[in-house]
C-alpha cells in the first residue's frame, strides 16, 4: 500500500475533509490570487478584452500546465469567476466513452466554463469529438448501427475550456492547437508562499508568528498546496502539544516529526537519492531504473519526485539519464541536520 506523503504536489483521493478545506482555502478574484503575476496580467488582460467587446464572444480556450499543486484548478475557479461564467469540472480518465463527453457539452450554457483536469489522459475517440467542439462548436453524432447509421450535426452553446496538465508533451498536437491562450505555472518565490501561509492562517483562525510562517515557507516546496498542507499538520502539532499557536519552536518540533527537512525533502526523496549514489555513484542512471531501486512507478518519479529536485539542482538529467550532482551529494552528507 502507498505511503501518503506530506510534500506530495498531489491530493490524496478519497480525502473529502483535506479536499473541503482545500476548496474553502481556495481564492475567488484575481486580487486574492497570490503569485504567477504574469499569467494573471495575461488572464485579466483577454478576460477585460472580452468583456469590453460585449458582442457575445466568449474568452479563448486555455490551456494551462506545469507541476502539480501550483494552482491550476484554482486559476480556472478564477477565471470562470472573473468572467461571470458557471464552472463545469471533470476530468480526463473520467470522461470514458465520447457519450460521456457528449452529455457533458450538450449541458452547457452561453458563456459556460469547462474545465478539463488531466486533459492530456483524454482517450484518442473522445479527443477527435472536442476538436470540433472546440474549433466550431458542433458536435457530431452518429444515429444508429450498420447501414442505416447516419451522421448528425449538432449546434452547441459558445463555451470556453480550460485544460489543466502535467505533461503538455502528452498531448497531441491537434488538441493543443486548439487552445488559444497556453501558459505555464511556476514555482513560487519563498515571500509569495509565506503570504498563502498567512492567509491560509487567517482563514483558519489560527496565529502564527513571522518566523514560524518563514521556516513553513522553506519546507513548502515552492508549492503551495505542500504548503497549506504542512501548516494544517504544524497547526494540529500546536493544538495538541501547546496552545494553539504556531511559533518557530513549535514548527521546528513538528517538521523534525514528520521528517521533512531543511529543503523540503522528505525521507522518499533522500532515499531515492541515496539509493542513485550508493548504486551508481556519478554515473547517469536510467528512470526504470530509478524505478526499480525506489519500487515507485517511472511516471511517479518524472512527475513529482523530478521538477523539484531539478529545481533545486540536486539532480541532473543527461542523454544517458539522470545524475545526483555535487550540491545533491552535500545535502546527503548533511541529512542529519534537519533544521
Amino acid at each position: 500500500m502507498a505511503i501518503e506523503r506530506l510534500v506530495e504536489p498531489t491530493m490524496a483521493q478519497g480525502d473529502a475533509e483535506e479536499e473541503r478545506i482545500e476548496v474553502s482555502l481556495r481564492p475567488t478574484s484575481f486580487r486574492e490570487y497570490i503569485g504567477q503575476e504574469h499569467l494573471k496580467n495575461n488572464m485579466k488582460l483577454a478576460i477585460d478584452a472580452v468583456k469590453k467587446r460585449n458582442d457575445g464572444s466568449t474568452l479563448d480556450h486555455v490551456l494551462l500546465y506545469g507541476p502539480p499543486g501550483l494552482g491550476k484548478t484554482t486559476m480556472a475557479g478564477v477565471i470562470a469567476h472573473e468572467l461571470g461564467a458557471s464552472l463545469r469540472v471533470t476530468s480526463g480518465p473520467a470522461i470514458e466513452r465520447a457519450g460521456d463527453l457528449a452529455s457533458i457539452l450538450t449541458n452547457l450554457k452561453d458563456g459556460d466554463v469547462l474545465f478539463i483536469d488531466e486533459i492530456h489522459r483524454l482517450r484518442r475517440a473522445v479527443e477527435e469529438v472536442l476538436y470540433s467542439a472546440m474549433e466550431d462548436y458542433k458536435l457530431d453524432i452518429v444515429i444508429g448501427k450498420g447501414p442505416a447509421a447516419r451522421s448528425v450535426r449538432l449546434d452547441l452553446p459558445h463555451f470556453t475550456v480550460i485544460g489543466a496538465t502535467t505533461r503538455t508533451g502528452s498531448l497531441a498536437g491537434p488538441l493543443r492547437d486548439r487552445f488559444g491562450i497556453i501558459h505555464r505555472l511556476e514555482y513560487y518565490k519563498e515571500p509569495e508562499i509565506e503570504q498563502i501561509i498567512t492567509r491560509t492562517a487567517g482563514i483558519l483562525n489560527t496565529v502564527i508568528e513571522p518566523e514560524a510562517t518563514e521556516l513553513l515557507a522553506t519546507r513548502s516546496r515552492l508549492t503551495p498546496r505542500i504548503a497549506n498542507r504542512l501548516f494544517k499538520r504544524v497547526r494540529d502539532f500546536a493544538d495538541v502539544n501547546g496552545d494553539g499557536i504556531v511559533d518557530k519552536k513549535t514548527a521546528e518540533k513538528s517538521l523534525e516529526m514528520m521528517e521533512t527537512d531543511y529543503l523540503g525533502l522528505d525521507p522518499a526523496d533522500r532515499n531515492m537519492l541515496k539509493l542513485m549514489w550508493e548504486n551508481y555513484g556519478d554515473r547517469p542512471v536510467g528512470l526504470t531504473t530509478i524505478a526499480a531501486l525506489t519500487g515507485d512507478e517511472a511516471t511517479t518519479i518524472e512527475d513529482f519526485y523530478e521538477p523539484y529536485l531539478l529545481q533545486l539542482g540536486l539532480l541532473a538529467r543527461t542523454p544517458k539519464g539522470r545524475v545526483v550532482t555535487e550540491k545533491g551529494r552535500k545535502h546527503l552528507q548533511n541529512d542529519k541536520n534537519m533544521i
